[in-house]
């Protein structure tokens, strides 16, 4: 049996659906709120298990990206931690003093992680 084709289209609309408001206005809306077009609308209807599928494998790639963006704050008080016990005046200054050239290379990363917004969830970019 012929796989089912993808339709990108279809795809794209469903990335950028806000399924909430479907349930409460019955009217597919975009995430910033936009209601679907009747076009978008009919086409949204026309939605097969192998568009679902490219959506969830491209929702999954996403939570991957993601991750390290949700767990930044608690990874860098881990990072931090073994520093923070060495010093009698804790502040962020005199622990990034004691790191070494790697650790500064992990505390930018993680700091990064933490002041550099994630990404939105897009269509074919995950």
């Amino acid at each position: 049996m012929p796989q089912p084709e993808i339709r990108p289209e279809i795809v794209t609309l469903l990335c950028d659906a806000n399924f909430k408001h479907f349930r409460e206005t019955g009217i597919w809306s975009h995430r910033d709120g936009r209601p679907f077009t009747e076009e978008e609308q009919a086409l949204i209807f026309q939605v097969t298990h192998a568009d679902l599928e490219k959506l969830k494998a491209q929702h999954s790639r996403y939570l991957e990206y993601v991750r390290p963006y949700e767990e930044a704050p608690e990874a860098i008080q881990r990072f931090l931690a073994p520093f923070m016990e060495q010093l009698e005046e804790k502040n962020l200054g005199n622990a990034h003093a004691l790191m070494t050239e790697d650790e500064r290379t992990e505390f930018n990363r993680l700091l990064g992680l933490m002041t550099e917004p994630a990404r939105p969830f897009t269509a074919y970019v995950f």
